[in-house]
């Protein structure tokens, strides 16, 4: 039986800077209700910023490894905090909430919050509303007061960062403006840009930017490369399959071998198999369930891939009679 905690004893934690805060205690700040979040606005103030700032680092961590911890609570209740930093780490620790009522909270920080910092990381969390409006979960209006924002700041330029984030989160959006917006990031010859348009092409769902990917995965640049790695992936550019196959000949950046492999996994084909299966020898041991993840997303490239021709080349009388069927 797991011992209950009292939630006077966690706030006591949290002020005592003499002794380490307790890492058993993060997982008790998901969910938290309305009384808790009170005692706890009453000793934010008092907490070092130091303890706040690596509470917040640790929940996000927490976050990434554990699908059921949901610290949506905690951090909305903290983007109107004193702290920049606060507020940019509460941003973050919100970046897959789907609550529609960030929006407004959101749009608020990308165009009045003084710091570039925490208006980079606003534009980077309406990214997921701007997928929600184009898959019609979120009303098209809110939808449009979020691509014009974002589309007058991907255009500004004044403020690169924000500029950045704005141009990555339009990635999904189908609006006709965006796509020059990509290109010309792209064109800048700004390194920095260049990443952000790989990013935004990588969410377009677009395999029109294959020249441009390709260009990309040849590049001096790391980020470059490794950005445009992650677009062929996934945009499933097959076109990229042999030049990302002779592309693990010569790298030695893990960081960049295991982009190339998970993107060969996303677009599979030829030869795939058989590299991912070689690189078993050549990774680090500590690198093998990596490895097992990649073969089973090519697994399941495979199966959709034999879907699909399955569904194209079905039997047209076989079509018809099914489409009767179900119009009974």
């Amino acid at each position: 039986m797991v011992e209950q905690v009292p939630f006077e004893s966690i706030l006591d934690a949290l002020l005592d800077n003499d002794h380490i805060f307790p890492a058993g205690y993060l997982h008790l700040f998901s969910d938290l209700e309305a009384e808790q979040l009170k005692q706890l606005d009453v000793i934010w103030p008092h907490i070092q910023p130091t303890r706040k700032h690596a509470l917040l680092e640790d929940l996000e961590v927490l976050a990434s490894n554990d699908t059921l911890m949901c610290f949506d609570n905690l951090t909305i209740n903290l983007l109107a905090d004193e702290d920049p930093s606060i507020r940019m780490l509460a941003i973050r620790l919100l970046w897959e909430c789907e609550n529609p009522k960030l929006i407004p909270l959101f749009l608020e920080i990308l165009k009045n919050d003084p710091s570039r910092f925490t208006r980079a990381e606003a534009a980077s969390g309406l990214g997921i509303f701007v997928y929600m409006g184009e898959v019609d979960k979120i009303p098209a209006v809110e939808l449009k007061l979020i691509e014009d924002e974002l589309i007058r700041l991907a255009d500004d330029g004044a403020d690169k960062l924000v500029q950045r984030k704005s141009i990555e989160s339009l990635g999904f959006s189908s609006r006709d403006e965006v796509d020059r917006l990509i290109a010309s990031a792209y064109s800048s010859n700004n390194e920095e840009l260049m990443v952000s348009a790989l990013v935004a092409m990588g969410r377009s769902n677009n395999p029109n930017w294959e020249n441009e990917v390709l260009d990309g995965i040849q590049h001096y640049n790391d980020l470059i490369q490794l950005e445009a790695i992650q677009a062929a992936g996934n945009l499933g550019l097959e076109t990229t399959r042999l030049v990302l196959l002779e592309l693990l000949e010569d790298l030695n950046d893990t960081e960049i071998i295991k982009a190339t492999l998970w993107s060969l996994s996303q677009i599979g084909g030829e030869g795939v198999r058989e590299k991912i299966e070689d690189m078993y020898e050549q990774l680090d041991p500590d690198e093998e369930d990596f490895i097992d993840e990649v073969v089973e997303n090519l697994n399941l490239t495979e199966e959709m891939a034999t879907f699909d021709f399955l569904v194209v080349d079905a039997d047209p009388e076989l079509s018809d009679e099914l489409d009767m069927v179900e119009g009974e």
